[in-house]
C-alpha cells in the first residue's frame, strides 16, 4: 500500500461527509464511510453484509469485529492501494488497534488524522437548518445534543490516541466548504502531506 492514508473525524453536523469528497477528489484516492459500507454490503446480501443486516434490523450497533471485518474488507480492494480516506471508523480503542494491526501487516500506517473541530452551538443550529431543509426527524436538537455527548465520550479517547503519534492535525470546521478545505490543504502541507 502506498499514497495518502487520512482518517477524517469530527462530530456529527461538522462536515465530515462534504470535506471527505472534497479531499477523495484532491487526493485521487477513494473515500470510504462505514454507512456506505453496511448499505452496500447488505444490499447486495454479501456474507458480511447479512450478519449486519440483522443487528441493524434489531436497531443494535454493529459489534467491534464485524465493522472491523467489513472495513478492512473494504480496504483490500484493488482501489485502495494508492491510499484512502477512511471516516466513521475507527470509533473505538478496539477499532484502532485492528486498523493499526491491519495496516501493519501491508507494511504501512496513517499518515495523518484531520480532526474537524466546531462549537456545539453552531453544530446544533446547522443540523437544525438540514432537519427543515432534507425533512429528517433524526436532526432534532434534543438528538442532536445526545449524538454530540456520545461523540465526545466515544472519541476523545481516539484523539488522545492519535495526539501521542502526533498524527492529529485539529482544523476548524465552520465557514464556507472551501475555505475548511483549504485550512485542511494547508495543515496537510504543513506536514509534507501534498496531493499530487
Amino acid at each position: 500500500m502506498s499514497g495518502t492514508r487520512i482518517l477524517l473525524i469530527g462530530p456529527p453536523g461538522a462536515g465530515k461527509g462534504t470535506q471527505a469528497i472534497e479531499l477523495s477528489a484532491a487526493f485521487g484516492i477513494p473515500a470510504i464511510s462505514t454507512g456506505d459500507i453496511f448499505r452496500h454490503n447488505v444490499k447486495n446480501e454479501t456474507p458480511l453484509g447479512l450478519k449486519a443486516k440483522a443487528f441493524m434490523d434489531a436497531g443494535d450497533n454493529v459489534p467491534d469485529s464485524l465493522t472491523n471485518d467489513l472495513i478492512t474488507d473494504r480496504l483490500e480492494d484493488p482501489d485502495c492501494s494508492n491510499g484512502f480516506l477512511l471516516d466513521g471508523y475507527p470509533r473505538t480503542p478496539d477499532q484502532v488497534r485492528h486498523l493499526d494491526e491491519f495496516l501493519a501487516s501491508h507494511n504501512t500506517a496513517l499518515d495523518v488524522v484531520v480532526q474537524l473541530v466546531a462549537d456545539p452551538d453552531v453544530v446544533v443550529e446547522r443540523l437544525r437548518l438540514r432537519a427543515t431543509e432534507q425533512g429528517r426527524s433524526d436532526d432534532n436538537e434534543a438528538v442532536v445534543r445526545h449524538r454530540l455527548e456520545v461523540y465526545q465520550e466515544q472519541t476523545a479517547p481516539l484523539i488522545d490516541i492519535f495526539s501521542s503519534r502526533n498524527l492529529v492535525a485539529p482544523i476548524d470546521g465552520i465557514g464556507e466548504i472551501s475555505d475548511v478545505t483549504e485550512r485542511i490543504m494547508n495543515a496537510l502541507a504543513g506536514r509534507g502531506i501534498t496531493a499530487s
